[in-house]
Parts: C-alpha cells; sequence; structure tokens
C-alpha cells in the first residue's frame, strides 16, 4: 500500500502525482542550470521534461546515498553532457560576433527592438545582461568543467554531491573547478570593460544605451557592487562578487527575459547553432 505520509515512498511505489510534488521544489532551479548550460529556453524545458520522465523510471534505483536533488540533478546533467558534447565550444569574443551579426541583419535587429518595446518581459536591466555573458563566457569552457563550476559556483552544491553527479574523484572535481574559475576570470579580466579599463566588450553599456537611452550609464553601473570595487579588489575577488550577483537571478523568469533570451540566440547563431 502507498505511503500517503511519505511522497518518496509513494513516488518509489509508482504514483507519478507525488514525484511531481517532489520534483517540483527544484524545478525551477534545475531549468536554470540547464539553461545556462545550453544557452537554449528551449533545451532546457526538453531536457528537463526527459529528465522527469527518465527519473521516474529509474526510481526504484535510488539508493538513498545522495539527497534526491542531487541525484536528479546527475541525471539531467548527463542528459545535457551527451548534447552538448555535439557542439562545438564557444569562442570568448562570441558577443562582438553577435554584435556584428545584429547590426547586418535588419530584421533581427527589429524583432529584438519589438521585444523590447511591447513585451511585459522585454525590460533591460544591466545585471540581467552580466548574467546572460556569465552564461555564453562558461561556454568557452570544456565540458565539465563547465558543469563542476555552475554546480558550485552558482547553484552551492557541495564537492561530495558534485562528486556524485559528475562520477568524478575529488581532486579531480576540485582540478576542474579551479581551472574553470582560472579561464572565467582570466577572460572577464582582458574582455570586460566593467572589471577591467583595457577591457574590449562594452556591450553592458551598449545595450544600456540603446534600450535605455535617457538612463545615465554611468549611474546604472555605479549601481553594481562589482564595479564599485574594480580598482581595489582582485581579479579572483571580483569573479567571485559576479557569481554573487548571478545567484539573484533566475534567468527564465526574470523582468528581462524574453530580451535576454533573444539575445542568447543571436549568440547561438554568431557561434553556427
Amino acid at each position: 500500500m502507498k505511503n500517503k505520509n511519505n511522497p518518496l515512498e509513494s513516488a518509489i511505489q509508482g504514483d507519478i502525482n507525488a514525484f511531481q510534488t517532489l520534483f517540483i521544489t527544484f524545478q525551477d532551479q534545475l531549468k536554470s542550470y540547464l539553461y545556462r548550460l545550453l544557452a537554449s529556453r528551449a533545451d532546457a524545458e526538453d531536457i528537463a521534461h526527459d529528465t522527469f520522465i527518465k527519473a521516474f523510471d529509474k526510481l526504484k534505483t535510488f539508493q538513498g546515498k545522495s539527497s534526491l536533488k542531487t541525484w536528479v540533478f546527475q541525471i539531467a546533467t548527463n542528459l545535457a553532457y551527451n548534447a552538448l558534447k555535439k557542439r562545438k565550444r564557444w569562442t570568448e569574443d562570441v558577443s562582438a560576433q553577435a554584435k556584428e551579426l545584429v547590426m547586418t541583419t535588419p530584421s533581427l535587429a527589429g524583432e529584438i527592438e519589438q521585444i523590447a518595446r511591447t513585451s511585459n518581459y522585454g525590460q533591460y536591466d544591466i545585471k540581467e545582461h552580466i548574467d546572460t555573458c556569465f552564461t555564453c563566457i562558461s561556454k568557452n569552457l570544456a565540458i565539465e568543467n563547465q558543469i563542476v563550476l555552475m554546480l558550485k559556483d552558482v547553484y552551492d552544491f557541495s564537492i561530495k554531491e558534485i562528486m556524485l553527479i559528475v562520477d568524478r574523484s575529488e581532486g579531480v572535481v576540485k582540478y576542474m573547478l579551479q581551472k574553470a574559475r582560472k579561464t572565467m576570470t582570466d577572460i572577464f579580466d582582458r574582455r570586460c570593460a566593467l572589471v577591467n579599463k583595457n577591457g574590449v566588450c562594452h556591450q553592458c553599456s551598449e545595450l544600456n544605451g540603446w534600450f535605455n537611452p535617457k538612463q545615465n550609464q554611468q549611474s546604472a553601473l555605479m549601481k553594481i557592487q562589482m564595479v564599485k570595487d574594480r580598482t581595489e579588489k582582485k581579479k579572483s575577488e571580483l569573479f567571485k562578487m559576479r557569481t554573487e550577483l548571478i545567484k539573484a537571478i533566475q534567468p527564465l523568469k526574470s523582468d528581462g527575459h524574453e530580451l535576454q533570451d533573444i539575445l542568447m540566440r543571436c549568440n547561438r547563431i554568431a557561434m553556427g547553432e
């Protein structure tokens, strides 16, 4: 007989509604994670759905060695990895290539302007674009390094949980994390004008000027602690501040998620996806 007081036991015994009750507690976070790995809302939705089905089908094999959330993230990560290994890794100048694409494609520029003008979720916010940028730069990393970085620095999984998710030893996970952080920090330092006055990428300011022509760009930027402290903090500290900013954003439900999503689509097109 199904135990109505224990949703996990009921789910293991075949109650899909009980499993849905459990799954929904981390569903938004899972979709957000998949979106940041895949840079596509449709792909994130598809893999989240496939994860639900596969996890429910395999639930009798769940031995409780981790939380259910960690176990489900392991399934989702494997599905995402299989999708990502078929694609090329992005280049660090993706935003510049996307900008050129938009400038030479009037229909695409018009679509972006239409969303910004009419969508309830088309607001431009610099913090949200910093989040989008983080996703794009993370796609320069080797896939496993990208996964480990997202799990630890954005979604706060422990090293032990990540070891289970990616099926790697503690030493390997720590090495991948260290390497991913260094690569990301170095790219931001040489490209991002927010943290280095010699950075070549000014897209956050340029987009702010496009969508908020009456807003003072410097005033908007100085509301971000990372920008205020850029001359006083070490590169690694600025990277940590960036991740703290990103943790507070739900990329699929923010006030500007439709605008950021089409900007992400431009990046995917520029990278040949």
